[in-house]
């Protein structure tokens, strides 16, 4: 398969990149970037194209890799899938349920392939992990954080600089992460009971869930470094079980991403991360980011 590369960030020098060049079964045919130069220094880093016309690395590719802020991710993928791309996604999907429906409707009006990498699920302890949860059912309650340091370290993280996370901070960056991990073990969301704002970007959430459990999610980009960190925790008939840490980084992740999304091109069945889970993320983060905004909470006074 050949897979071309839209995004010259850091995120996409330090992650896509690699694992594209990497990768056995795909043929990393080109780089496409708003910065020509950045995109030109990019694919001399691992031999392949710079393209300056997004439509011209479109047409030479059977799929591509999206590396870049959401809200322009969302339009790229749309012109991707129309133009007979399999589309290997970054979280969020978008940053509206609108603009999220409109990718995932265009995947399959096309019939082209999909995958959302949500890390966690691509990380093989974390994803067995989650598997044998969801096997096991009976959970009463959940509680998650997914705490970082981007905006609460020294300020060297390449991160901090990125204008849509200070927009739409934690609840759009890690939110996406806490998400992938309960709705497979938990079930649907049914209703965001609260969301609530802490220091800096925070944000506390409580859910329904379609399995009749609830949980709460703690997230935050304002973490001081040493409180850093995900942790989930599952109670119910099976006892407590706690998320595994996973040592595993980014490249190897979005490799094994890559692999689901050339089984599910080549099988036509939908990765349980594709588009269509992706706008169901974006649905429940819209609806917290409307309860945040109502500044709904009482406070309490003497």
């Amino acid at each position: 398969m050949r897979i071309g590369l839209l995004g010259t960030g850091p995120w996409a020098a330090a992650a896509h990149a690699p694992a594209l060049s990497d990768h056995g079964d795909l043929e990393f045919a080109g780089v496409w970037g708003r910065r020509p130069e950045a995109a030109a220094e990019l694919a001399r880093r691992h031999g392949t194209r710079a393209y300056e016309d997004v439509d011209a690395l479109l047409a030479d590719v059977d799929a591509v890799a999206v590396a870049l802020p959401p809200a322009v991710q969302a339009g790229l993928a749309v012109r991707a899938a129309r133009a007979g791309c399999h589309l290997l996604l970054d979280k969020p999907l978008a940053l509206s349920a609108v603009e999220g429906r409109a990718v995932a409707e265009a995947a399959r009006e096309a019939g082209v392939a999909s995958v959302v990498f949500f890390t966690s699920r691509f990380q093989p302890v974390t994803e067995a992990w989650i598997a044998e949860q969801a096997a096991a059912g009976g959970w009463f309650t959940a509680r998650a954080a997914w705490l970082g340091a981007v905006f609460g370290g020294a300020g060297d993280s390449p991160y901090a600089r990125s204008p849509w996370r200070r927009e739409k901070g934690a609840l759009w960056d890690v939110g996406p992460h806490a998400l992938s991990v309960l709705l497979p073990v938990l079930g649907d969301v049914r209703r965001v009971a609260a969301a609530v704002p802490g220091p800096g970007d925070t944000v506390q959430l409580v859910l329904d869930h379609a399995g009749g459990a609830s949980s709460s999610l703690t997230l935050s980009l304002t973490a001081p470094p040493a409180a850093a960190g995900a942790a989930v925790e599952l109670r119910g008939e099976a006892g407590v079980r706690l998320l595994p840490e996973s040592g595993q980084g980014p490249v190897p992740a979005l490799g094994r991403a890559a692999d689901a999304l050339l089984a599910a091109a080549r099988t036509g069945r939908p990765h349980p991360c594709d588009a269509g889970f992706g706008l169901r993320v974006t649905e429940v983060l819209e609806a917290a980011g409307t309860l945040l905004d109502d500044g709904r909470g009482a406070r309490v006074t003497d």
